[in-house]
């Protein structure tokens, strides 16, 4: 789906990673819960507290810590030979603790408070548990419920990030309140910081992978002999029709030249002087504020270019499928599909409208109708080799989800007759690979970034997604930091790089350097939701650091 810009993927989306791959130059990295523990078995969590109730001895520091067997506390983690490593640490550091209790006088007073909902109370009967026992698990608990109540955000997660590592992140219950506060953080810090930032043109590569999404885009072809200016016709010695000055044709040569920060400031000098082509200035200024983060800006541009009704039909739709990727970013699904629907309606045989509106329906989880709309786009456009990757992609993981054996095998399939019919197109190689991943077939995969790579060398995504994919292979971190390093050197703009970067330091133990990265991403973030979920992640890695001064936890590192 165009959005206003090549849509990055957002945790507080609520979208699943899979779906969000499917939009052109997405990365597939980490969620908000991720910070903490990173990749750690994805059975962890399912296979603990099924029915969410929390378990826990009301004064162990873990629920795998030996504990007195009059407190009801389970037996230490026992340190099998097939343990990851993280695993092995994190067992061998629940046998070595020792929790104590608590008095009983501390046991009942926050109860009865929290009945009552004298939240300040809690928190201070509470205070005075952790005082005596600084690990004790259900005082923390439920000290992090009333600062919740309390507004508290930032006490609430610190008291809920002690209580997630002493439980080896294996209550689902604490994670969920850890995931909430950090997500209402995010967006509360991300509101502010979004209204306030400095516009931020994106890398080159960026804002070409962004228009060659689109194959019906008038703004972004190349100049016409006759749309030249006097001077550079001059410069080729044409003596072709000879066009007036005009804001917008000089737009449309700094796109050539790539000097795009001058293209809005042309425009508007043809949007005021009621130019010839003042739509298509309209249009190519709006596009230029979304790809800017100023979603403001762009929408009466946009809305004007849509009520044009004199305006050639291309332009509008372009318009339409661009102010409805812009109301999906802002999570309104029905405004967006509505703007979809209307330019099918208004230019039936728009290859771009189809294949922008399946990425839509991805989103939404409708597959079939997705499935739908990239065999439109194909039927007119045959050369297509985007939408027929994403399609494939699209049908592996409906199969996948599914546990579809056979249809997973005939969409890999499908993506070998892609890569084989369309060599030269980077994202059937990208997709091909994460499917392949997902397959656990990693040298395959492999081998199709490295194809990316070839035909993409400056796109600094893939060297993220090969990044990661050492780490998840060969739990090869120099190799997967070096290959993220990379990503920067050739876009240092990518804020996918430096977050990806900041969450595996997280996970070594380095967290300074992880906020360090992390803020790097935030000025980077392209949209409010993006950038909310990156201040998710920096307040994970902060609250970590707040709870190592205090109280000495500290999860286990890479």
């Amino acid at each position: 789906m165009a959005a206003s810009k090549p849509v990055e993927p957002q945790s507080g989306s609520g979208l699943p990673r899979w779906q969000l791959a499917l939009l052109v130059g997405t990365p597939i990295v980490l969620g908000v819960g991720a910070i903490y523990l990173w990749n750690r078995s994805r059975t962890k969590v399912k296979q603990s507290k099924r029915d969410g109730e929390r378990k826990t001895p009301e004064g162990s520091a873990s629920p795998v810590q030996g504990q007195a067997q009059q407190d009801g506390a389970a037996n230490p983690t026992p340190i099998e030979p097939d343990m990851s490593p993280l695993d092995r640490a994190q067992a061998a550091k629940n046998k070595g603790n020792k929790g104590e209790t608590c008095p009983p006088s501390t046991r009942t007073g926050p109860r009865a408070y929290e009945q009552q909902m004298k939240w300040a109370e809690v928190v201070e009967d509470c205070s005075q548990a952790v005082e005596l026992n600084p690990r004790y698990i259900k005082a923390l608990f439920r000290r992090a419920k009333a600062q919740e109540r309390l507004d508290k955000k930032k006490e609430c997660l610190e008291d809920v990030t002690a209580v997630c590592i002493l439980e080896a992140f294996q209550n689902q219950q604490s994670m969920l309140l850890a995931d909430k506060v950090l997500k209402l953080l995010g967006k509360e810090k991300a509101k502010e910081k979004y209204k306030n930032r400095e516009p931020l043109m994106p890398s080159p590569q960026f804002i070409k992978s962004y228009f060659s999404s689109f194959t019906d885009d008038i703004i972004s072809q190349p100049l016409q002999k006759g749309e030249k200016n006097d001077e550079d016709k001059d410069k080729e010695g044409e003596t072709a029709e000879v066009t007036e000055s005009s804001g917008y044709l000089k737009a449309k040569q700094y796109m050539e030249e790539e000097n795009y920060d001058k293209i809005i400031s042309e425009c508007s000098k043809e949007v005021e002087s009621q130019g010839k082509h003042t739509a298509e200035a309209l249009l190519l200024r709006a596009t230029f504020y979304l790809l800017i983060g100023n979603a403001t800006a762009a929408q009466p541009d946009l809305d004007q270019v849509i009520n044009m009704e004199t305006a050639n039909v291309k332009l509008r739709a372009n318009a339409l499928i661009k102010r409805g990727s812009m109301y999906m970013q802002q999570q309104q699904p029905q405004l967006s599909t509505q703007d979809f629907n209307m330019a099918a309606e208004i230019d039936t045989h728009n290859a771009d409208v189809y294949h922008h509106r399946g990425q839509l329906k991805i989103l939404l989880d409708q597959v079939e109708e997705a499935v739908g709309d990239f065999d439109e786009c194909i039927l007119l456009r045959p050369d297509s080799a985007l939408a027929q990757a994403q399609k494939c992609f699209a049908l592996y993981r409906q199969a996948y989800t599914g546990s579809n054996p056979s249809q997973v095998q005939t969409a890999m399939d499908g993506f070998e007759d892609v890569i084989r019919r369309f060599p030269k197109c980077a994202e059937g190689y990208a997709l091909y690979a994460q499917a392949l991943t997902d397959q656990q077939q990693f040298g395959k995969a492999d081998e199709m970034y490295d194809k990316c790579i070839e035909l993409e060398p400056d796109n600094a995504t893939t060297y993220v997604h090969k990044g990661l994919l050492q780490l998840q292979w060969k739990q090869d971190l120099d190799m997967g930091l070096e290959l993220i390093s990379k990503a920067i050197e050739i876009d240092n703009k990518c804020d996918f790089a430096y977050e990806t970067m900041g969450t595996i330091e997280v996970q070594r133990g380095n967290l300074d350097k992880a906020i360090d990265m992390f803020n790097k991403a935030i000025n980077l973030a392209k949209s409010e939701m993006e950038m909310a979920h990156l201040y998710s992640l920096c307040d994970a890695a902060y609250a970590q650091t707040e709870v190592a001064k205090k109280y000495g936890l500290k999860p286990p590192t890479l």
